[in-house]
């Protein structure tokens, strides 16, 4: 049985103290907490998450890569932020990414990942039933990186995964309309259509749907 669970604790728990810091940080600047211009420094972070200067360095590297950090010579390390347009942007490569992963899911998906994408798309509608919208959420990205993982091309997998840390931290708390897991599912349940019945072309097109009501549901 694979069901989805995200526990960002025990996740971090298991993580590098690099990696567990960066990824600390990386939410907290996505989610505002760190605001574009604030200079990190070393012995703050340090001070703030009870860590030794090494992990941080490297976290601190690590932002740089991402692009949510600027380090200036002789200035020191300033957030950059991500903007509304940057968050715009995002939307529409990530479409464009969901639709190829699809793409190549529905022709690469094995036995296994299928029965694995059958029951997660089951819990689906089970949380639907029950008005748990926190689990259906959870089990929501499951069920993308269930295609991710059957689309068996791992720089793809890698920047959707990537695509979904962002989204979910930068997401700002909203009431969710009556509506919404029903929505919600029945765009997921052509997906899963189209891969029980190998239809590549009803499945981009009901990714392509689901990414574009997704771009509109984070605008509200």
């Amino acid at each position: 049985m694979v069901l989805y669970q995200h526990n960002e604790h025990a996740k971090s728990q298991n993580l590098p103290i690099s990696n567990s810091l960066f990824s600390k940080l990386q939410k907290d600047i996505l989610q505002g907490k760190m605001r574009a211009g604030e200079k990190l420094t070393e012995q703050s972070i340090c001070d703030k998450y009870k860590v030794s200067r090494t992990p941080v360095r490297e976290a601190l590297r690590q932002l740089e890569m991402e692009g949510l950090i600027e380090t200036i010579p002789n200035r020191g390390a300033f957030v950059i932020g991500f903007s509304a347009q940057d968050m715009a942007d995002m939307y529409e490569l990530r479409k464009a990414y969901e639709v190829q992963a699809v793409k190549w899911a529905i022709e690469r998906i094995t036995d296994e990942e299928m029965e694995d994408l059958e029951e997660t798309f089951e819990f689906m509608e089970f949380y639907t039933q029950k008005n748990d919208i926190d689990k259906m959420l959870n089990i929501n990205t499951g069920f993308h990186q269930l295609i991710y993982t059957a689309s068996h091309n791992r720089m793809l997998q890698h920047v959707l995964s990537s695509y979904q840390i962002y989204i979910k931290h930068s997401r700002k708390p909203s009431s969710y309309p009556e509506n919404y897991l029903a929505e919600v599912l029945e765009e997921h349940r052509a997906i899963f259509e189209a891969f029980k019945n190998k239809d590549i072309e009803a499945g981009t097109l009901a990714m392509r749907i689901h990414m574009e009501k997704s771009m509109s549901r984070s605008k509200q």
